[in-house]
Order: C-alpha cells, then sequence, then structure tokens
C-alpha cells in the first residue's frame, strides 16, 4: 500500500502468526470532503461511519453506513450499506453469496466502484472466510461482475486483500483478480500500527482491526481516525 496512493476502501481477512486469532481489518480513504469527512465509531459489536463535522455531510448515501455488524457466529465486513443486506439475508437463511444477488456496484459514474464484502464464520474452534467483489464490466454498468472466493481454515500468519481501486486515476480503476495474499504478522497493536502507517497520508480516513480468539470468541479492537 506504500506504493499506491488510493487503494479507495479495504478488506483484510486471515490468521494471525501465532495461529490463535482470526484478523479482519478495514480501512477507508478519501479524495472528497465529503469522503474525508468521517470518522469510525462502534455500535453493538460491530462498528458505523459517522460525520466528523455534521455541517460539512453533504450526501450520506454512500459514506454513511456499518462497515462491521455481528450475526451469531459471523462476522460480517463490507464497504457499504450491503452490510445490511447481508445480515437481513442471513437473518432471512441465506447464504452470504445469495443475499449479495440483490446488490451490485455502487451508483457513482463514471467510477462505479465496486462493492467489497467479507464474512468470517466461527464453528467448532476453527474458522473460514469468504470475500466477494462486485463489480462493473470495466467500466460498463450495463453487466454487474460477481466473484466470490472462500477460504477454509486459513494457515497462520496468512492473510487476503481486497480493495476497490487498483491505483489512483480518472475514472478510478476497480481492482482486478483475487485478494492479494498478504502476511499478518505480530499482535493486534503492531499489526494495526503497521496498516495505519502504510495508507497514504493524505487520503486515509480511518482504520478498523480485530483480533478474535478463534477457542474463546473474546476480541479486541482497535480504531484509528484521522479526524480526532
Amino acid at each position: 500500500m506504500k506504493n499506491n496512493g488510493y487503494p479507495g476502501r479495504g478488506i483484510v481477512i486471515g490468521r494471525s502468526a501465532d495461529g490463535r486469532h482470526a484478523v479482519t481489518a478495514y480501512f477507508i480513504m478519501g479524495r472528497s470532503v465529503n469522503s474525508r469527512n468521517r470518522i469510525f465509531v462502534t455500535e453493538g459489536e460491530g462498528i458505523r461511519t459517522q460525520a466528523f463535522d455534521p455541517s460539512k455531510l453533504v450526501d450520506p448515501s454512500l459514506v454513511i453506513y456499518a462497515p462491521v455488524r455481528v450475526h451469531g457466529n459471523d462476522m460480517i465486513v463490507t464497504n457499504g450499506d450491503q452490510t445490511d443486506t447481508i445480515y437481513e439475508g442471513l437473518e432471512k437463511g441465506l447464504t452470504f453469496e445469495q443475499a449479495l444477488r440483490s446488490r451490485e456496484y455502487e451508483p457513482d459514474g463514471p467510477n462505479y466502484t465496486p462493492r467489497i464484502s467479507g464474512l468470517v464464520h466461527f464453528a467448532e474452534n476453527r474458522f473460514d472466510f469468504i470475500m466477494s467483489i462486485l463489480k462493473s464490466n470495466d467500466g460498463d454498468p450495463s453487466c454487474c461482475n460477481r466473484y466470490t472466493f472462500s477460504y477454509d481454515n486459513p494457515a497462520p500468519g496468512q492473510g487476503r486483500f481486497l480493495h476497490t481501486y487498483m491505483h489512483d486515476g480518472d475514472p478510478l480503476p476497480s481492482f482486478m483478480g483475487e485478494p492479494k495474499k498478504v502476511v499478518i504478522k505480530g499482535d493486534i497493536d503492531s499489526f494495526a500500527g503497521m496498516l495505519w502507517e502504510s495508507l497514504n497520508q493524505e487520503n486515509k480516513v480511518s482504520l478498523f482491526v480485530r483480533f478474535i480468539d478463534i477457542a474463546s470468541g473474546t476480541y479486541e479492537t482497535r480504531i484509528f481516525n484521522k479526524n480526532q
């Protein structure tokens, strides 16, 4: 990320190097005043975006949402209000992928920002996770391309990283390919600090990191907000 000035919003999911924790991270970046005018706040077992200065909030539709929610043994993390779509789908007995069939990329042409989502499922002292990206067909909004990636029992020290844009541009080019394999090392504070320092200083807005003990389900959370 140090060589990418604008990956947009990103999700990292994997397993800690000691094998004990499921690791989830989510960050947001911004180029406009509306996008940069945000902070993460806790809400129940999850988080929500909130305007740092309410007087500067122009359009809340794509910037105010709950990125993280917990449903039973599942933790949902996304870059938009599809968090609620997945949560409500699980309530109705739908799968992660079935719930997302009702959604597509964001209506912010010409960028058509991809919707990226993840779900971490815990069961019997192990966990699996799924990641998804819904995006336009190389900038053509007449077609929504849907990709889902499943990872069973991830290895210690390994994670996957999915973000919205390949790099800065006009229009912004959507992420391509499978979620990137990344190394997860250190405890929650060193890992969260590394991520925060890796994000472009001008464009970074907020970061959420959670380490969940696979055996007990207890967790630790760190939140970084550029606006204080």
